[in-house]
């Protein structure tokens, strides 16, 4: 346990008193829940960080649009500081003022594809607004947000990590308590390729959630592109030797073991804490670490690469790389999903025909 958990272990009993309290209140009064006239999927987890959301929500959102449930994301848009609330999130936009998962959404879906917002019913209202014909939202990291009603809660499981030491923050990962996982329709295991034993998760399932399907996804990194020159190559990248990774992730090593996985050795890392990343003076010191290691270029993930800007690029003097996370066996979940949404009344069915 580190030093700040063992000091703040005293406020864990509050903390569980006021998340139980909450969610008491929203199971015996559900009309707090704001509702908008599309379906709603919420992609969450129960864990602080780390289990793979974003990428998965990326994989539903480019999945859904693409069978024509046409979609908007809507994020809190953590880590951002921004005048105007809510926000659309669009290629330019500063990451400072969305968020970093926000804008590696918005660069990846398109134009008016992702809304910021603290509210995510004020969030919701906006996308339906700039963009009509939305026949459903997905709520990013929505499983606590439970001002706004769902259709679909999705809960996401690290299959690495899974619940931790089954202990609330600050004494363990868990926002909630176990037993909150009945409130999702669905359980998906991330990472399943790493699980040790499903058996345990099917047991931990039936204990705790809801009895809705469970399904089992990996992601993979299928390919690199340099940073400053859009570049594209395979991954392993060829005749470069070993690099030097680094990132800003709530759960690092998985980045770090996907890179092995790919084939990418590496000569040493470094992590920043989530959401965060070298300034241009840190990139410097990070390209010396890697000449010490013996690496002569640097690999980041796609969420690290929106946070740089100019400076970084003035200050690049090794090749820098970004992978390219992908989600692999999706494909009945995503199946699972479309015909939720098609079993809801007409009313939520969206204003567009019926793919």
């Amino acid at each position: 346990m580190s030093i700040l958990r063992y000091l703040a272990a005293p406020l864990s009993p509050l903390y569980g008193l006021v998340v139980r309290t909450r969610n008491r209140s929203f199971d015996t009064h559900p009309g707090r829940a704001a509702r908008v006239p599309v379906p709603v999927v919420s992609i969450g987890n129960l864990s602080a960080g780390g289990t793979g959301k974003t990428p998965l929500t990326l994989f539903l959102a480019e999945g859904l649009e693409a069978a024509g449930w046409t979609n908007a994301v809507l994020s809190r848009g953590y880590g951002g500081r921004r005048e105007i609330d809510p926000m659309s999130v669009e290629a330019d936009s500063a990451p400072r003022q969305t968020g970093d998962e926000p804008l590696l959404m918005a660069r990846r879906l398109g134009s008016e594809r992702v809304v910021v917002g603290r509210k995510r019913h004020a969030a919701a209202l906006r996308a339906l607004a700039q963009r009509p014909g939305l026949r459903c939202l997905l709520l990013d990291d929505g499983f606590q947000h439970r001002a706004l009603h769902r259709d679909l809660d999705l809960l996401v499981l690290d299959g690495v990590r899974l619940w931790g030491n089954g202990r609330m923050l600050p004494l363990g990962d868990l926002r909630e308590p176990e037993d909150s996982a009945r409130r999702a329709h669905a359980l998906v295991v991330t990472r399943a390729a790493r699980v040790k034993d499903r058996g345990v998760v099917e047991t931990w399932w039936a204990r705790h959630g809801s009895g809705g399907p469970i399904f089992w996804v990996d992601f993979t990194l299928g390919a690199l592109h340099r940073w400053d020159t859009g570049d594209r190559q395979p991954i392993p990248l060829p005749g470069q030797g070993p690099t030097f990774a680094w990132c800003g992730l709530g759960h690092p090593e998985a980045f770090y073991a996907d890179l092995l996985v790919a084939g990418q050795a590496w000569a040493g890392t470094h992590s920043y804490p989530d959401h965060q990343g070298p300034t241009a003076v840190g990139l410097t010191w990070l390209q010396s670490r890697a000449r010490e290691m013996g690496a002569a270029w640097l690999v980041c993930t796609e969420k690290d690469a929106v946070k740089l800007g100019p400076a970084h690029r003035s200050a690049l003097e090794l090749p820098l790389y970004v992978a390219e996370q992908h989600v692999s066996g999706g494909e009945p979940l995503l199946a699972w999903v479309q015909a939720r949404l098609a079993d809801l009344p007409p009313s939520l069915s969206g204003s567009a025909a019926a793919p």
